[in-house]
């Protein structure tokens, strides 16, 4: 049996970076894998998936060339050159982070699946590839996979989710898309713009659930000017094979047909083949494991990191767990969010085009903060009226500001716009400061930007009524 001072099971955002730390601190390290090394974001989310955005908004922008006084001819896409260059920046992206981890001293990689087999002592035990290991720390990082819906017929159909589609060489003729949250908005967008029909079906009556309803509609009007059809307050009853691919048969009666179907109905926890009834970790009904702001398990010595724990599901929260175990492995307890997950506001971005960039509160939960006694400021403005996007002719969306009035710190904003993803990192990171908004009001920003108007819109905030 051999002995490390930790194990890492799963090779996500979080596990890579902190195995090199601990390694290079002159512990012995194995890291587990059982797929591909980076987890989903490197080989199935945000690396292939923004790279092949870059294609589609090419193609866009050919077809729309004319309105700049650029003449191009009828434009295609070749779809497997598309592909090709996708593939090209996942595989550079994994040699890269796999030769990082190969080139570090007292780290071993190892390649299969990791599971407890139980305790000796104060140690885990974990069975990878017929052999024991034993480690005084385990790292759990095995991120999360799409969960398909188990529906009648679907075992007689060929189902995508979002790594198989990318696995297609050929564009779908007609793209079905079941849900319409984050993941089926971006790649119903991406692939209607590579050249596939594209119809989303969603059991609610509005997209993007999670955002304010005026965004949530203001987001289904872009996209349905790109002729993405939508089939809202729709259930499907059943799946069945047709001459085209697929059909669906929803709950109204209607029949839809298409060549492809993608569900992108959230995601499930990698945990099932982990064992984790062997050491006693505790997990949720979905199987996600629970834990503190630190990351702690109920179990001494485990630690969950990345979407597992059910903290957050995207590379940059997985990526910031790690980095406050590392502030803890210092020693260091600042107080903020760089040593306590519960402290940290919730920052994303759906990379639509125009995109979305969100970071804490929405405009309907300040509504409800408002209506318990907290005296809340809010301010919008239209994107219609920047500069920047009148110069560039991406007029749509909205820029949405939050403060506590007590406080003055910013609680949220939504920036649905040109370079909405990028601009929200000016408020998280301000958050993260708990600033007063007026510092900001006080700033030199750049002519023209987008985020010029920062100070302008902060100077007309006006109390929230309930």
């Amino acid at each position: 049996m051999r002995h490390f001072d930790a194990v890492l099971i799963g090779a996500g955002q979080a596990a890579p970076s902190l195995a090199v730390e601990l390694a290079n601190r002159g512990q012995q390290v194995a890291i587990i894998e059982g797929n591909f090394y980076g987890g989903t974001c490197v080989n199935f989310g945000c690396t292939p998936t923004k790279t092949l955005r870059k294609s589609a908004r090419i193609a866009h922008q050919a077809r729309h060339a004319a309105e700049f006084g650029v003449v191009t001819g009828p434009v295609s896409v070749i779809y497997s050159a598309a592909v090709q260059r996708m593939r090209s920046r996942v595989e550079s992206s994994r040699t890269g982070l796999t030769g990082w981890m190969e080139g570090t001293k007292n780290l071993e990689m190892i390649h299969g699946w990791g599971s407890f087999t139980g305790r000796d002592g104060d140690r885990f035990l974990i069975e990878v590839n017929d052999e024991i290991l034993s480690a005084d720390k385990v790292y759990l990082n095995t991120g999360t996979r799409a969960f398909i819906p188990d529906l009648p017929g679907i075992d007689r159909v060929p189902v995508l989710d979002n790594t198989s589609l990318l696995a297609l060489d050929e564009c779908p003729k007609h793209l079905l898309i079941v849900g319409a949250s984050y993941i089926g908005l971006e790649l119903g967008q991406i692939y209607r713009r590579l050249g596939a029909e594209v119809s989303i079906i969603h059991r609610s009556g509005r997209i993007a659930e999670r955002e304010d309803e005026d965004v949530s509609a203001a987001i289904q009007d872009f996209l349905s000017a790109e002729e993405i059809a939508f089939h809202l307050n729709a259930s499907i009853v059943s799946l069945s094979p047709h001459a085209e691919g697929v059909s669906v048969q929803l709950s109204d009666g209607r029949e839809l047909t298409g060549s492809h179907i993608l569900f992108a109905t959230g995601r499930m926890p990698n945990s099932e083949r982990l064992n984790l009834a062997a050491v006693g970790v505790e997990t949720d009904k979905r199987g996600f494991i629970h834990t503190d702001a630190h990351f702690n398990t109920n179990v001494p010595g485990i630690k969950a990191l990345g979407d597992i724990n059910g903290r957050g599901a995207f590379t940059h929260t997985s990526y910031h767990d790690y980095q406050i175990i590392l502030e803890e492995l210092d020693g260091k307890t600042p107080d903020g969010q760089w040593h306590d997950a519960d402290k940290r506001p919730l920052t994303y971005a759906m990379f639509t085009d125009p995109p979305l960039g969100r970071v804490g509160i929405t405009l309907a939960q300040a509504k409800e903060l408002a209506a318990k006694g907290q005296k809340i400021l809010t301010t919008e403005f239209s994107m219609a009226d920047v500069s920047r996007a009148k110069e560039e002719s991406e007029t749509y969306g909205l820029i949405r500001l939050i403060v506590d009035a007590e406080s003055e710190r910013f609680l949220g904003a939504t920036f649905l716009g040109i370079g909405g993803d990028e601009i929200v990192a000016v408020i998280s990171n301000y958050m993260a400061t708990r600033a007063s908004y007026r510092l900001m009001m006080q700033a030199l920003p750049v002519h023209p930007t987008v985020g010029e108007f920062l100070p302008t819109i902060l100077g007309r905030l006006e109390e929230l009524n309930p």
